[in-house]
This record gives structure tokens, C-alpha cells and sequence, in this order.
């Protein structure tokens, strides 16, 4: 199970620098509107220092899942899963937070906590064992 815990959080994080590139560097573009349902050109400028700084929130997400991987591997079985739990559990509450303030990104949020929080609870799983 620790082995699966490990690729669905590192799959989240890979899911979480595609949020930070859509956010943070083509937030303006056809791809991060569609994606996020912006409804003008316009709107999506005026909201991009916005969206600039909620992308690196998902990259630093995405960094500490990483990093927690990296450790783990390393042999650092404590200091590891505790990055990839802090990572990979800040990706479920800031999904849950967003599915709790807009019903309507009920979507969106399904998709950005599912596979963080079955690793999560894999991970967990598997180290329990």
C-alpha cells in the first residue's frame, strides 16, 4: 500500500504544477480560462495577479509531496511521509474548502483532492502496516 500511497501523491503533485502553470503562467490564455470557466479575456487580466499567487500555493503543495517522495526514497521514512502528508492533506482540505464555499466547483474540487487523499490514506495504510 505505501507504494501505491506514494504514486497517487506524487500524481497529485504532478496534477498541482499543471494547476500552478495554468495559474501562474497561463492564466490568460484559452486554456486557463476554459479550464477555471472565466468568462472574458478580460476578466481573467484583471484577475491575474490573483490567480498568479494561488498558482505558487499549488506549486509549493506539489514541492513538499515531492520532496517528501525524495526522502523517502533516501531512507528517510519519518521525515518523508510527513512532507508528503503535510503536502498531499493541504491539497484535500484546500479541495474540501472550495467544494464547502461553491457548489457549482463541486467538479473541480473532486478533482483536485481525490487522488491526494487516496494516497493519503494509502500511504498511511501502508506505513501502519
Amino acid at each position: 500500500m505505501t507504494v501505491i500511497g506514494l504514486i497517487l501523491t506524487g500524481l497529485a503533485a504532478l496534477i498541482h504544477v499543471y494547476i500552478f502553470y495554468l495559474e501562474s503562467l497561463a492564466w490568460t490564455g484559452p486554456a486557463a480560462r476554459r479550464t477555471f470557466g472565466l468568462p472574458s479575456a478580460e476578466f481573467a487580466e484583471s484577475t491575474k495577479s490573483l490567480a498568479f499567487n494561488q498558482g505558487f500555493y499549488n506549486l509549493f503543495l506539489a514541492v513538499a509531496v515531492f520532496l517528501g517522495l525524495v526522502v523517502m526514497a533516501l531512507g528517510s521514512t519519518a521525515v518523508g511521509a510527513t512532507l508528503i502528508f503535510t503536502g498531499a492533506g493541504s491539497m484535500v482540505a484546500a479541495g474540501l474548502v472550495l467544494l464547502m464555499s461553491d457548489r457549482t466547483k463541486t467538479s473541480a474540487a473532486l478533482k483536485q483532492l481525490t487522488l491526494p487523499l487516496l494516497g493519503v490514506i494509502a500511504l498511511g495504510i501502508g506505513l501502519a502496516a
